[in-house]
């Protein structure tokens, strides 16, 4: 029998108000997790699918047990209908246990474990954006430690260069002061030498910070590769000679780059000053200039004989103040310095858009400097 239109909407009306009599009998219920969520659904549409059914029977004048059977048939449905929620709703509760660990692992600053369990796709993704999350969290906290690590070096190493100069011109200028100094004039020279190199420090502390906030102007001019190491050896030979190290040089060809020559220059003296310092007397000092064509870069490799540097500092090399152990010490007392001589040397070769790096090689280590050439 075809229902007639009246019959639907009795059915309709019935149907809208057992849904609406149980979505208010849940509605506390929902407020206390997504499975009560999901159970009430399942309840507000068996609830209303019956009280369809009731009251589309009661217009019909169907007999009291067609009723009864239809109902029971419907209650059955919703049963089985239940038992599929519930299924499904320790299926989520699992999943969030997932992503509550996942949560609680970033907390606690540690990288989200995956422990093979898929989720669904929508909680899978979301579970691979807390992971990749948790990483970038770690590795922002490492450079973080490593940031304070080398602040605490750095402030350590300035305490102790500023204290001892500071401490010899104090006492040089009260032996002056006091006229007890046997050579005047060797006291005004060594107070000279340690004014140059407080000066210097500070120098280098404004260029750091200058090379920290992007704000390193670079005059731009295109720069003979080969002239410039020639004049930083030129200038470093005497040094090199007093330390009774060899020092050569070669290139392969002819590199030029786009840059400040000033700049270039004092970042190659400032490479070539600390294989100086810290290569073992008559030992060697080799830099090479190179061009490679695919892709177009100039190289200028700086090969010392310092004994090597211990693998777990190679990272640090270039960071402010880092100045390194064992058979990196300096070869004289009189080198040690604050440490930002390499660190100047990587922001003056990356604000040229090049790189440096450096490796352990047989006896020493190698430093590679890799510049754009120019157009």
């Amino acid at each position: 029998m075809t229902p007639s239109p009246h019959d639907i909407l009795v059915a309709a009306e019935w149907a809208v108000a057992g849904g609406v009599a149980a979505w208010l009998i849940t509605v506390p219920l929902r407020r206390r997790s997504l499975a009560y969520v999901l159970a009430s659904v399942v309840f507000v549409g068996t609830t209303a699918s019956v009280a369809a059914m009731v009251g589309s029977f009661r217009a019909m004048f169907i007999s009291t047990n067609e009723l009864a059977l239809t109902v029971t048939v419907a209650l059955a449905a919703g049963i089985v209908a239940s038992l599929t929620a519930w299924m499904s709703i320790r299926r989520l509760v699992k999943d969030r246990e997932v992503l509550h660990d996942a949560v609680h692992d970033i907390e606690e600053g540690r990288v989200p474990s995956t422990d093979g369990r898929r989720l669904s796709a929508e909680l899978e993704t979301l579970r691979g954006q807390l992971e990749e999350t948790g990483r970038r969290l770690t590795e922002s906290r490492e450079r973080e430690r490593a940031v304070e690590t080398s602040r605490r070096e750095l402030v350590a190493f300035l305490s102790h260069d500023l204290r001892t100069p500071l401490a010899g011109l104090r006492a040089m200028s009260e032996a002056l002061e006091d006229g007890v100094a046997d050579s005047p004039d060797l006291y005004y020279k060594q107070i000279r030498v340690e004014v140059e190199r407080l000066t210097n420090m500070v120098n280098d502390l404004f260029d750091l910070s200058r090379i920290q906030a992007g704000s390193f102007a670079l005059s731009t001019e295109t720069v003979a590769l080969d002239d410039v190491v020639s004049d930083c050896l030129a200038a470093l030979a005497p040094l090199a000679r007093a330390r009774s190290v060899r020092l050569s040089g070669q290139s392969s060809g002819a590199a030029t780059v786009s840059g400040d020559g000033h700049e270039l220059n004092r970042a190659m003296t400032n490479l070539v000053a600390n294989a100086i310092r810290h290569t073992r007397t008559d030992g060697a000092i080799e830099v090479t200039v190179k061009v490679s064509t695919n892709p177009p870069l100039a190289e200028v490799i700086v090969r010392d004989e310092c004994g090597g540097i211990p693998r777990e500092d190679l990272e640090r090399v270039f960071e402010i103040g880092f100045r390194g152990e064992a058979a990196r010490t300096p070869q004289h007392e009189q080198d040690v310095s604050a440490g930002f001589g390499l660190a100047i040397t990587r922001g003056i070769v990356e604000a040229h858009r090049g790189t440096i790096e450096v490796c352990n090689v047989d006896g020493g280590c190698r430093f590679t400097v890799r510049l754009p050439t120019a157009a």
